[in-house]
């Protein structure tokens, strides 16, 4: 439709005016000819505003050492992204992916050590302030590799005015090979190259790299070395917590061209070479080493940074055990990166050592792992690095396979109950006795759709009944167990019961000389004994026994389990059949002695422990590295499609209570309404007089005598405005 414009009086004068001089112009001898068009004005959004941003290479030349790249920058929607200039923090970095080899006793066998990404740009780090007073500290001389500044040179960035840009790197990477300090790097344009980009502006970060091959210009089809996915770290990691440097670095591939293996943190003398601080960092607290009597001593690894600030990893807590499950993050398959598998071709001795530490001559003549742990010439009885990893896996794999069967559940003539059960193999036979760890347990419960049977009802402690508290029948290899040490509820029937199995399977363990790792006598040396996974049996109870006419009610999922064992991998803790810690670990269950919490006790829920607990709060309480940020809820619980958080509401049950520890009273007793409860499991050291207000202004209870004394005074109306949503929100999805 066109549309109408209203002129006033004197408008149309002053427009008539226009017009008719315009015609007496044209009367005085104009050529008639209309202007050129003006070229289209480009449509773009400013650096300094845009709230997203995409960096990509489209081209990189190298003209006598010099490196040229052209990139483009676009916001989410795929405009472009205009203004970019030197003084913006943009930093770029150039490596070589070179064949390496070492030098063996035998000249004419040199040791292969694959490909590996050699930085041009280094330089030589002295050890600066090194803290006193820590251990495992070694200062030293190291080589880091490095990026240059576009900062650093006026004409280096050009910007095209149309969101394409291109840059000319300061290095001549022709002349490194001709240096001996920092290092000398021999260029060859038959080599993979990668450039690499990191761009830090106040309200984002972005990254990007270009692998190419100089002889031929061509990015697809040349040697590459991608073997580890950053979506595999994501399992653990949120995207935010491994912003690293500061926050302007987030691309595992430029990690991975700049933690060379000549790399090194001078202050405690450490690699930092990608491979071998990766392990490192997640061998956590198991990493240790042995001193020159034999004795194991640990050896966590450490790094010194900015401001002589000592990281120290030995607090990670993934994966506790075993550490030896590879496939948490080398992930293959479809999807996987172009050499996921690379692992498994036993090329680098510092992967090893990154994991199991150097040893002293005593135990090992050799930190070359490689030479005997390898695929094709072996050391007679160690087989490969594949192998002996296979063999702390293959007891966990057996295990998988087999079941748990209960039958005859009853009560016996003092009014408790009684169960039969076996431990199958993946065929449905019953294991024989020998290989039934005998002081494994089986757990019962009630209210199992709900929150458990409370504490003061039935310890846990009391509703756990070993193998060895029953009787066994040879001939059908069935035990018979009797909970003689709690009473069951006398409103018993219609409630939901559940057994749960810790039961295990002892196995021989890997090493020197061991052929396969198979089911093995409970009663040899040195024995694995792993848990039977499988999930709890659940009934409903009628009279003296099962109903089997009603289904068992289920409790709504609160967490997903597989995110627990994609990060814990095999072992979370203790009782390894899954996650059902909730069974034993119930909200009113006892406090525990700690000196390092305020008031000297912490609660032993579930909750608390999942919240709170060291290696779940590494932002603040443990590490403090920052690389993992539980405030993230998605984390750990259930999401849906879109992932929003299912698996928190409050209100859901109002009659459950909380035990505390009083952190201004050397940790006496106290106990906590249902939903306060829940907040305190991350934020009682936080928590504030106006927050305390808050809660309590809104119905909750932070000092109850007792559970009692909650439930009757109790009336939280929390899920009133803090819904799942806003939950959510606030904690960080």
């Amino acid at each position: 439709m066109m549309k109408r414009f209203n002129f006033n009086a004197a408008t149309k004068a002053m427009l008539g005016a226009g017009l008719l001089s315009l015609l007496l112009a044209g009367c005085g001898g104009s050529d008639g000819k209309d202007g050129e068009d003006g070229k289209p004005g480009v449509v773009g959004v400013n650096i300094d505003t845009t709230p997203t941003l995409k960096v990509s290479f489209t081209n990189a030349t190298i003209d006598a050492g010099k490196v040229t790249v052209d990139f483009t920058l676009e916001n989410a929607n795929g405009v472009a992204v205009l203004g970019l200039n030197k003084d913006h923090d943009i930093r770029f970095g150039i490596a070589q992916l070179s064949h390496v080899t070492v030098a063996t006793e035998d000249p004419a066998k040199p040791a292969d050590r694959g490909y590996q990404w050699q930085a041009y740009i280094n330089a030589k780090k002295e050890p600066g302030t090194v803290p006193s007073g820590v251990d495992n500290l070694n200062p030293s001389a190291q080589y880091q590799a490095n990026v240059e500044a576009a900062a650093k040179c006026d004409t280096c960035l050009v910007d095209h005015g149309d969101g394409n840009y291109s840059y000319t790197y300061q290095a001549n990477i022709a002349n490194v090979a001709n240096v001996t300090e920092p290092l000398a790097i021999t260029y060859s344009a038959e080599a993979t190259q990668r450039a690499t980009l990191e761009l830090e502006l106040p309200q984002l970060a972005a990254n990007a790299h270009f692998d190419w091959q100089p002889s031929t210009g061509k990015t697809e089809g040349i040697q590459t070395r991608n073997v580890v996915s950053i979506t595999a770290c994501y399992t653990c990691h949120q995207p935010e917590s491994l912003e690293l440097h500061g926050g302007r670095r987030v691309d595992i591939e430029n990690c991975a061209s700049c933690h060379t293996a000549t790399s090194g943190d001078p202050e405690s003398g450490n690699s930092i070479e990608f491979t071998y601080m990766i392990h490192a960092i997640h061998k956590g607290g198991e990493r240790h080493t042995f001193d020159e009597t034999g004795a194991e001593v640990p050896a966590p690894y450490k790094i010194v940074g900015y401001g002589g600030k000592v990281i120290d990893y030995g607090k990670v807590g993934f994966p506790l055990k075993p550490a030896a499950d590879c496939a948490a993050c080398h992930v293959e398959g479809a999807g996987a990166p172009a050499n996921a598998d690379l692992f498994k071709a036993d090329l680098s001795n510092q992967a090893c050592i990154g994991c199991h530490t150097e040893k002293p001559s005593a135990h090992h003549s050799s930190s070359d792992c490689v030479a005997c742990h390898n695929a094709t010439e072996p050391y007679n009885g160690t087989g490969s690095a594949a192998k002996r990893h296979g063999d702390v896996l293959k007891a966990y794999t057996e295990t998988k396979a087999m079941g748990i069967k209960f039958t005859n559940v009853g009560v016996n003539d003092t009014g408790k109950i009684t169960f039969d059960v076996q431990v199958v193999d993946k065929d449905g036979n019953a294991i024989d006795k020998a290989f039934v760890n005998q002081s494994s347990r089986v757990v019962v419960a009630w209210d199992s759709d709900k929150d458990y049977p409370s504490y003061a009802d039935a310890s846990y402690s009391n509703r756990r009944i070993a193998l060895s508290e029953g009787t066994y029948n040879e001939a059908n290899k069935t035990y018979s167990l009797t909970g003689t040490k709690f009473s069951l509820p006398a409103d018993a029937n219609g409630k939901t019961f559940e057994l749960w199995s810790t039961l295990e399977v002892c196995f021989n363990n890997g090493g020197y000389g061991v052929a396969d790792i198979v089911m093995t006598d409970c009663s040899a040396d040195s024995v694995s004994k792993v848990a039977v996974k499988q999930a709890p049996y659940h009934f409903v109870w009628k009279d003296t026994g099962v109903d089997n006419t009603a289904k068992a009610a289920t409790r709504r999922d609160i967490i997903d389990a597989t995110k627990c064992q994609g990060c814990h991998n095999q072992e979370i803790h203790h009782y390894d059949n899954g996650v059902n810690c909730q069974t034993c670990h119930t909200s009113d269950k006892t406090l525990k002695s700690d000196a390092n919490y305020p008031g000297g006790k912490i609660p032993t829920s579930f909750a608390w422990k999942a919240h709170e607990r060291e290696g779940h709060y590494l932002k603040y309480a443990g590490v403090q590295s920052g690389t993992v940020l539980k405030t993230d809820c998605a984390t750990c619980h259930t999401v849906d499609k879109a992932n929003v958080i299912t698996g928190i509401a409050l209100g859901r049950q109002p009659n459950r209570t909380w035990r505390y520890g009083d952190i201004n009273n050397n940790g006496a007793d106290i106990w906590v309404s249902s939903d306060a409860g829940a907040c305190l499991s991350c934020h009682q050291k936080y928590l504030s007089d106006a927050t305390k207000s808050h809660i309590e202004t809104n119905g909750g209870i932070l000092n109850g005598s007792s559970a009692a004394d909650v439930q009757t005074r109790a009336s939280e109306s929390c899920a009133t405005c803090h819904t799942p949503a806003q939950l959510s929100k606030v904690h960080g999805n």
